[in-house]
């Protein structure tokens, strides 16, 4: 930038030196003719050789003048244009930060769901297994391994594919009721079923495939009762949102009797979520903290849909979302 002002200013330096030339060589020939013209007049040659000169001065005067005043103007155009720089590389790391924010993002949303991803890859070779098409099992496995994040699950499944392709038909059986206990262990207790039933239709005659059907009732009632110690716990505990986050896994689970059981503890750690949300929201009002007091009451109305604060709230809701507007302009 630098660089490109000097050479401006050198240029302007030129033009201006050749204009100031030209305005004297204009003047000096003037005076020449006109000396000729009256060359007997000796005080008329000196009269007009001192006019001349002062019109040369006054030239030059004016050209400098405007000279200073064209480099003082290119002078605050370059610092304006620093400015104008220095706002632009400050918007280009604002950009970079966004952008890094945005790989986080990504980064994050892959490593939430990549869990349900290699279960999903699980089954698909599971289910050629099933079929005893090996190559597709194979095809499946290759296509993962093409993938950096999945290479070493793609090792360990081809090694399963190869561990059921050599085996003999109770080691099959073996390894297929394996794959269902890992589905137990996750809780999946849909898709077992599913594996449960096809195993079942595989090996009719085998006790081992028909036992599983009570294996999944055992292990669902297992942990079902794993989840209302860890539930009573957490109320006796007082800790809130745990508790919430326990029953709502619960829900399934329950009969109408057991619901029926802990339907006035439920009632508690409800009202205190919503009095504990209920005094995020007046605190956030009383900050004038818009975007916190909208976040704290949308989940009020999404969460307590039939409470009087999520009426009162819906009613008000347009009127928090036109100050964080403001507040963010």
């Amino acid at each position: 930038m630098d660089s490109n002002k000097d050479s401006q200013i050198r240029q302007l330096k030129w033009r201006t030196v050749v204009i100031v030339t030209a305005v004297v060589a204009g003047i000096l020939l003037f005076l020449v003719v006109f000396t000729r013209v009256f060359e007997n007049t000796a005080a008329v040659r000196d009269f007009m050789f001192m006019v001349g000169s002062l019109l040369s001065l006054g030239a030059l005067i004016t050209m400098l003048t405007q000279v200073s005043g064209i480099v003082n103007t290119l002078r605050d155009n370059s610092t304006k244009m620093e400015q104008a720089a220095k706002s632009l590389e400050n918007i280009h790391r604002g950009l970079e930060q966004i952008n890094h924010s945005t790989r986080v993002s990504e980064v994050v949303k892959t490593i939430a769901f990549r869990d349900e991803e290699r279960d999903s890859l699980r089954e698909a070779v599971f289910d050629k297994l099933k079929e005893m098409d090996f190559n597709g099992a194979y095809e499946i496995v290759d296509e993962i391994a093409g993938h950096s994040g999945y290479r070493s699950l793609a090792e360990q499944l081809r090694r399963e594919v190869d561990q059921y392709r050599d085996a003999t038909e109770d080691e099959r059986l073996d390894q297929s009721i394996a794959h269902v206990e890992t589905l137990f262990g996750s809780a999946q207790w849909a898709k077992a079923s599913v594996q449960i039933e096809s195993l079942i239709r595989m090996y009719p005659n085998s006790d081992k495939a028909r036992d599983m059907r009570q294996q999944l009732v055992d292990r669902k009632e297992q942990h079902k009762r794993s989840l209302l110690s860890a539930w009573d716990n957490a109320v006796k505990r007082q800790e809130t949102d745990r508790s919430l986050e326990i029953l709502r896994e619960l829900d399934m689970y329950l009969t109408p009797n057991e619901a029926l059981a802990l339907q006035e503890a439920a009632k508690d750690v409800f009202r205190t979520k919503l009095h504990n949300l209920g005094v995020q929201f007046a605190m956030a009002i009383s900050d004038k903290q818009w975007a916190d007091a909208l976040d704290v009451g949308q989940q009020i109305i999404r969460d307590f849909p039939n409470s009087r604060m999520s009426s009162e709230i819906r009613e008000k809701i347009h009127v928090l979302e036109q100050n964080v507007q403001v507040q963010n302009s």
